[in-house]
């Protein structure tokens, strides 16, 4: 058994800003001279209204600009540091200027700004060739640029790369996104015969194709709060659940989010599980609640317990919940209703998640205490194996498509895949996520696993299981 790193959906790096090696600046608005490394001030430039928020030299070292908060660049002379005159006058861009690249032949530059435009100069004239317009929402703001021979690229706030093109300044030939933040959650589904990852970051839902890596969000106004969990039901229908006190229903057809389609909890939602015929359980603070059809229909209260991870049988007629007391306890769907069954599993810890099997065999319960324990169904929930390897805290678990191999991950970093029949059969990957534990899990077939992690990185892993 073993494994090797298939594919990385980064996160989106943050370009570079900052000093040149001879220049510095400070919120006054001071440009600082310093001659040959040393930290000896032979000149003090005091032009920026505002912070300076960046210092260039052109390629040739002629010519050096700053470019600052007050929406202005200056040029100076690369060895003398006298003022040659300001781009585009009074004024370069409506907004602070956050970055500046040059040309590799000097003679031209780029500026990233505020304003959401980024703008090819001429030195020579100091005037505006070009002006590419990148949106009008906020985070449409340019923070950095880079000049990089023939490409000229620029990252918005929002952490979306943009391959500007000189011949359609309102349109990039090509825009790379993804994530900038956390990611909390993962699933992937099956669309026209390619497989597509789903993974929830924040208050929004980014979808990928698992083969080129290619990348979208679903549109509209969606949760307001963290996605916390998801699962895609039988009706192709995405279904998240949110610290905005909510679980939400997204046609996966349209990848668009529906106001209609918004079921409001009482408290917060911790995980949900999806069944056949409609049905849903989400696990709140102190609730479980029964969904059917994008309705709830039913609240268990007053437990006794805090549950915490949640798991539908494929049958759709049993629903675990496993809770902070280390119990995992289950309850019969009758109609729209749920009925303690008086059956409780023993967990070595406080469960952190669980889920069924595909094929409904198999229960696997991980939890703080760092062991995944697999009950077998059919054998009134007997304990088949423990399963022990973790340094810390798991966090999340999956089963393979064939039922004889799930995954675990954990605190640690570490992601396991083990052999259902067999403790001593596992993948061990050590430093799946090197910056960050690992928070989510999914299998896109029985020989490739899919991860992520708060280092905002979706990775995909070709096991040879």
């Amino acid at each position: 058994m073993s494994y090797e790193l298939k594919h990385v959906f980064a996160s989106l790096p943050q370009m570079e800003r900052g000093v040149a090696k001879v220049l510095a600046g400070d919120p006054k608005g001071n440009n600082f001279l310093y001659t040959n490394g040393k930290s000896v001030i032979i000149r003090n430039i005091n032009e920026h209204g505002r912070f300076v928020n960046c210092v260039r030299y052109s390629p040739d070292g002629s010519r050096y600009v700053s470019a600052g908060a007050d929406g202005q660049i200056f040029m100076y002379d690369g060895k003398t540091a006298e003022k040659l005159g300001a781009l585009g006058g009074a004024k370069a861009h409506e907004g602070g200027i956050y970055a500046v690249s040059w040309s590799p032949d000097s003679t031209q530059l780029i500026s990233a700004s505020g304003d959401k435009t980024v703008k090819l100069w001429d030195v020579a004239s100091g005037t505006a060739v070009t002006t590419f317009s990148l949106g009008s929402d906020v985070l449409d703001q340019q923070l950095g640029c880079l000049w990089q021979r023939d490409h000229l690229l620029s990252i918005s706030l929002s952490g979306f790369i943009n391959y500007l093109d000189k011949n359609n300044p309102s349109r990039p030939l090509r825009i790379i996104k993804g994530h900038s933040k956390a990611i909390q959650c993962v699933t992937v589904h099956k669309e026209d015969g390619r497989s597509v990852i789903y993974s929830g970051v924040c208050v929004c839902v980014h979808y990928w194709d698992a083969e080129t890596g290619e990348n979208e969000g679903i549109t509209g106004k969606g949760h307001s709060n963290m996605v916390a969990k998801m699962a895609v039901d039988e009706s192709h229908r995405l279904v998240t659940c949110s610290m905005d006190d909510s679980v939400r229903y997204t046609d996966l057809s349209k990848k668009e989010y529906s106001a209609s389609d918004l079921v409001k909890m009482d408290v917060q939602p911790k995980a949900v599980s999806v069944g056949p015929g409609g049905l849903a359980v989400a696990v709140c603070i102190g609730q479980v609640v029964l969904l059917r059809d994008k309705r709830k229909v039913f609240t268990l209260e007053n437990l006794g317990y805090e549950p915490e991870a949640v798991s539908v049988h494929a049958g759709g007629v049993t629903v675990a919940v496993g809770g902070a007391d280390g119990k995992v306890r289950l309850y019969s769907i009758q109609g729209n209703t749920l009925k303690d069954d008086g059956k409780v599993l023993e967990a070595k810890g406080p469960v952190t998640d669980m889920a069924f099997s595909k094929d409904g065999a198999f229960l696997a319960v991980s939890d703080e205490k760092k062991v995944v324990t697999i009950f077998t169904v059919a054998d009134g929930y007997a304990v088949k194996n423990d399963f022990y390897g973790h340094h810390a805290k798991i966090v999340c678990l999956a089963w393979s498509p064939d039922n004889s191999h799930f995954a675990s991950g954990g605190m640690d970093m570490l992601v396991f895949v083990w052999n259902v029949n067999d403790p001593e059969k596992r993948i061990k990957i050590p430093d799946a996520h090197r910056l960050h534990h690992v928070s989510g899990l999914a299998w896109l077939d029985k020989h490739t696993l899919v991860t992520t992690s708060h280092d905002s990185c979706v990775k995909q892993w070709a096991l040879k299981i």
